[in-house]
C-alpha cells in the first residue's frame, strides 16, 4: 500500500500559464535561427525538433501530475473516503482522466505533424505546419483549463489536511457539537483547536500528540455529529463518520449530562445507539463531561437511568471529568490508552504472526541433576593466606583495643545503616553534657563577645603575642629600608612608559589598517654618537686648549661636509608647459573672475571629486550588491531573427 506526502504535490499551473511555461521552454531550449536557403532536410529537421521537443515538455508535466496526485485505488482506505468525502470521487477522478486524455491526444498530434513535416518541400510550409501543431497543442491545453483549476484546488486542500497515521495507537474524540471535545484535546496535547461556546466550531479532523508510557499517540478530535440519517449528513459530520470507519483507535464518546450542548441526554444516547457499529472491535470510553455544573449525584432518575443503561450496554463504567477544573482528565488519558494497548497486544496475538515468533523463542529453565552437593573449590595454598591475613588481623585488632579508644562510626556509614530515615545532626558530638549540646549559643552575653571567652589562655597569648612585637620593633624588622631608586630610575620609568603608549598606538593603527608592519621601526638600539662637539671642547679644555668657536655653524667640525660641493638646489617648475609664454593664464584659471582665488577653490573641488570616486571604488566589499556587466551577454545579443523578443 502506497502512502502519499500530501504536502509535496507540485502546483497545477492554469491552462494560459501551461502553455505559456512550455512554449517559452521550447523558444530557450532549441535553435532559432534558419534560413531558406539551407538545405531542406535541415529546414525539416529544425522544425521537427521544435514540435517533438514541445509535446516531450506537455507530456513530461501532464505525467508529473498524474503520479504525483494519490490514486484512491493505492492509498489507505481512510484517505481514501475523506478525498470522497472532501472533493467527490466521481469529480476526481474525471478531471485526471481528463489530464490523462490530453496527454494522449497531445502526443497523436505530435505523431500527426511531424510525419506531414517529412513532406514539407520549403521553409514557408514547415513553418506554417509547425505553427498549426502548436496551436492545436496550446488548444488542447485550453479546453483542459477548468480540470487544471479543479485539480490545484484539491491539491491546496490536501496540504492543508493533518498528517494523520491511519496504524498507529490512536485516540479518537467523537460526540454531538459542543459537548468539550476539543477542550479535551486542547488539555492532553500541545494541539491549539478553537474552542467557541457555539455547534460546529470544529469543521474539521485536527490531531495532536500526547505520551504515555514513553510511547507516542495521536489525538484526532473530530467534528460534531447530529442524530439523523447518514443520507443526510453533510461534509463536516461525515469526516467524523469517515474516521470511526477506518482508523484503528480507541474510541472515546462524550456526553454532557448537563445538557448545555443544546441536546438532551436521550438524544445523545441515541445518537451513542445509532453510531455504536461503528465502534465494533476498538475499545471504547463513554466520558460525561463538564462533571463542574453537574456532578452525577445531582442527575435526575430519568438521566440515571440512562446513564445506567449506556454502562449496561458497554459493560464498564462511564468516566466523569471537567476540561474547566481539569478533575478527572488524566484519567480518561490514562483509562483510554491502557484499554487500546492491552487491545493492541491481543489483537497481534490473535494473528498468524505470533506462532512464527513463539516457534523461536526459547526460555531456559535449569533443573538440578541430582542431589550430590558439589561445593566450590579453594587451593590449599589460597586457604593457608586467607588463615594467615585473619591471623594478623586479630593481632592488629588486640593491640588497638589496649591502646586506642574505641572507633566512631562515620557520617556515612551511620546514612548507609538508617537509609531515607537519615537526619544529619552534627551537634551529637559536641563536648558538652548531652542537656546542654542543643542550647542556642548567644552571640553575646552581658556586653562581652561569647568568642572571647572560646578560649581560656587568651590573655596568656595576646601578651606573649605582645612582647614579640616588642621585639620585634626593637630589633628594626619593621623600619622600611630607603628607596634604591634614584632620580635616573625614575627617567627611564617615564621613557618606558612613553614607549609603551607608542608600543599601543602603533598597534592599534596595524589592526585599522589590517597591516603586519613591526610595531617598532627598529629592532637594535640605535648606536651613541661617539664623536660630538661637547665632548671635543671638554676633552680640550683638559689639554688647556680654551677659546674654540663651538657656537660657530662655519668652523670644520660643525660642517657635516663640505660647503663647497653644496650648491642651492632650483625649484623645479611643476606644470609648467616651457613653450608656453608665462604671460599667458593657464586653461584651469581662464574665464574666472578672480583667477587665483577661484582657480584654487576649482582645484580643490576637482581634488574632493576625485577622492570621492576612488573612495568609492577602494570601499567596495563583498557584500556591496552591484551589477558587474550592466549588459548581460546572453540577454542582450545573439540569436534575434524569427519569433518575439518582448521576453529578453
Amino acid at each position: 500500500m502506497a502512502y502519499y506526502n500530501f504536502k509535496k504535490i507540485c502546483v497545477v499551473p492554469t491552462s494560459k500559464d501551461f502553455t505559456d511555461i512550455v512554449l517559452s521552454k521550447t523558444q530557450r531550449k532549441t535553435p532559432t535561427v534558419i534560413h531558406r536557403h539551407y538545405k531542406i532536410s535541415r529546414i525539416r529537421s529544425f522544425y521537427m525538433r521544435k514540435v517533438k521537443f514541445t509535446q516531450s515538455n506537455f507530456s513530461e508535466k501532464l505525467s508529473m501530475i498524474l503520479t504525483e496526485f494519490p490514486k484512491l485505488e493505492d492509498i489507505h482506505p481512510f484517505y481514501a473516503d475523506l478525498m470522497n468525502v472532501l472533493y467527490d470521487k466521481d469529480h476526481y477522478k474525471l478531471a485526471l482522466g481528463q489530464i490523462n486524455t490530453a496527454r494522449h491526444l497531445i502526443d497523436s498530434v505530435s505523431k500527426d505533424y511531424v510525419r506531414l513535416l517529412k513532406f514539407g518541400d520549403s521553409l514557408y510550409r514547415c513553418k506554417q505546419l509547425k505553427r498549426a501543431a502548436l496551436g492545436r497543442m496550446a488548444t488542447i491545453m485550453k479546453r483542459q483549463n477548468q480540470s487544471l483549476q479543479y485539480l490545484e484546488q484539491v491539491r491546496q486542500h490536501l496540504s492543508r489536511l493533518p498528517t494523520i497515521d491511519p496504524n498507529t495507537r490512536t485516540l479518537l474524540i467523537t460526540g454531538f457539537p459542543n459537548v468539550g471535545k476539543s477542550s479535551f484535546i486542547n488539555k492532553i496535547t500541545r494541539a491549539d483547536v478553537e474552542v467557541q461556546p457555539y455547534a460546529f466550531t470544529t469543521k474539521s479532523l485536527y490531531v495532536g500528540h500526547t505520551d504515555y508510557k514513553y510511547l507516542r499517540w495521536q489525538v484526532v478530535d473530530t467534528p460534531g455529529i447530529l442524530d439523523h440519517p447518514l443520507e443526510d449528513r453533510n461534509t463536516i459530520e461525515m469526516q467524523a463518520i469517515t474516521a470511526l470507519a477506518h482508523l484503528r483507535s480507541a474510541v472515546l464518546y462524550f456526553l454532557d449530562p448537563s445538557e448545555q450542548c443544546g441536546h438532551t441526554l436521550e438524544q445523545q444516547k441515541s445518537l451513542f445507539d445509532s453510531i455504536r457499529p461503528l465502534f465494533n472491535n476498538k475499545p471504547l470510553v463513554v466520558v460525561a463531561n463538564k462533571m463542574d455544573v453537574v456532578k452525577r449525584s445531582e442527575l435526575t432518575p430519568e438521566k440515571e437511568e440512562i446513564m445506567k443503561a449506556i454502562e449496561t450496554e458497554m459493560a464498564s463504567e462511564i468516566l466523569t471529568m471537567s476540561t474547566v477544573t481539569e478533575e478527572g482528565v488524566m484519567d480518561v488519558k490514562s483509562k483510554a490508552c491502557e484499554l487500546l494497548l492491552q487491545h493492541r497486544v491481543e489483537h497481534k496475538y490473535k494473528s498468524k504472526k505470533v506462532d512464527g515468533i513463539l516457534n523461536r523463542l526459547n526460555v531456559a529453565i535449569p533443573e538440578k541433576r541430582d542431589n550430590k552437593n558439589r561445593p566450590a573449590f579453594i587451593p590449599a595454598a589460597a586457604l593457608q593466606k586467607q588463615k594467615e591475613k585473619m591471623e594478623r588481623e586479630l593481632e592488629d585488632g588486640e593491640e588497638e583495643m589496649e591502646t586506642s579508644v574505641p572507633k566512631r562510626k562515620t557520617e556515612r556509614e551511620i546514612e548507609l545503616e538508617m537509609g531515607d530515615d537519615y537526619i544529619i545532626d552534627l551537634q551529637k558530638n559536641y563536648d558538652l553534657p548531652d542537656d546542654q549540646k542543643y542550647d542556642v549559643i548567644p552571640e553575646t552575653w552581658q556586653g562581652h563577645n561569647i568568642a572571647d571567652f572560646i578560649d581560656p589562655d587568651i590573655m596568656e597569648k595576646l601578651e606573649a603575642l605582645e612582647k614579640e612585637e616588642e621585639a620585634r620593633e626593637r630589633a628594626g624588622f619593621y623600619e622600611s629600608e630607603e628607596s634604591e631608586e634614584d632620580e635616573a630610575y625614575a627617567e627611564i620609568k617615564d621613557l618606558a612608559g612613553k614607549i609603551r603608549h607608542k608600543k599601543a598606538l602603533l598597534k592599534a593603527d596595524q589592526y585599522i589598517d589590517q597591516t603586519r608592519k613591526p610595531t617598532l621601526g627598529r629592532v637594535t638600539v640605535a648606536k651613541k654618537r661617539e664623536r660630538s662637539v661637547g665632548r671635543l671642547k671638554a676633552e680640550f679644555e683638559e689639554l688647556g686648549v680654551t677659546d674654540l668657536e663651538v657656537d660657530n655653524p662655519e668652523t670644520h667640525f660643525n660642517r657635516a661636509k663640505s660647503v663647497s660641493r653644496a650648491r642651492p638646489a632650483k625649484r623645479q617648475k611643476v606644470n609648467d608647459d616651457p613653450h608656453r609664454s608665462q604671460s599667458v593664464v593657464p586653461r584651469s584659471q581662464s574665464g574666472l573672475k578672480h583667477q587665483k582665488e577661484d582657480g584654487k577653490k576649482l582645484d580643490e573641488i576637482k581634488k574632493k571629486r576625485e577622492k570621492k570616486t576612488f573612495a568609492r571604488f577602494a570601499k567596495a566589499g563583498e557584500s556591496d550588491r552591484r551589477v558587474l556587466t550592466k549588459t548581460p551577454k546572453h540577454l542582450f545579443a545573439g540569436k534575434r531573427g524569427m519569433g518575439k523578443t518582448d521576453r529578453r
